[in-house]
């Protein structure tokens, strides 16, 4: 699973997710493109999902960019604890996804198998997506 090697704190609050993607919002690697089009988090588990999603799709072609990291640690009690004692520890990392933000992107191969690995992708994620493609 992603995960950052070290942090410099090692619990953080939840936040907030309003406001459009700023940055990593257009296709920059390859040609064709993931594209989120509502906010969540995005777990690292759902992000190795659609990995493998992608790469079972395109065999042995292309090449394969994952645009998203999972920096946030997100925090859980143990079942049946009552409340108080401080906060839970960290059980698994996300990345705050908001609309625009460019997930994966493909390059090197044709555009129909591109868009079937794409697709077979989005199903693997918890929001709407496009697929966008390189603005030549």
């Amino acid at each position: 699973m992603l995960m950052p090697r070290k942090v410099k704190y090692r619990k953080q609050q939840r936040g907030r997710m309003k406001g459009n993607a700023t940055r990593g919002n257009t296709v920059a690697f390859g040609d064709f493109a993931l594209q989120a089009l509502n906010r969540g988090w995005l777990t690292s588990r759902q992000i190795e999902a659609g990995r493998i999603a992608i790469t079972r799709a395109v065999k042995k072609g292309g090449k394969l960019w994952i645009r998203v990291f999972p920096w946030k640690p997100v925090t859980k009690k143990p079942v049946e604890t009552r409340m108080g004692k401080g906060k839970g520890n960290p059980e698994f990392w996300v990345d705050v996804i908001k609309p625009g933000k460019i997930i994966y992107e493909l390059g090197g191969i044709p555009e129909d198998l591109a868009r079937n690995a794409l697709e077979l992708a989005s199903r693997k994620l918890p929001f709407k997506t496009r697929i966008v493609t390189r603005i030549l």
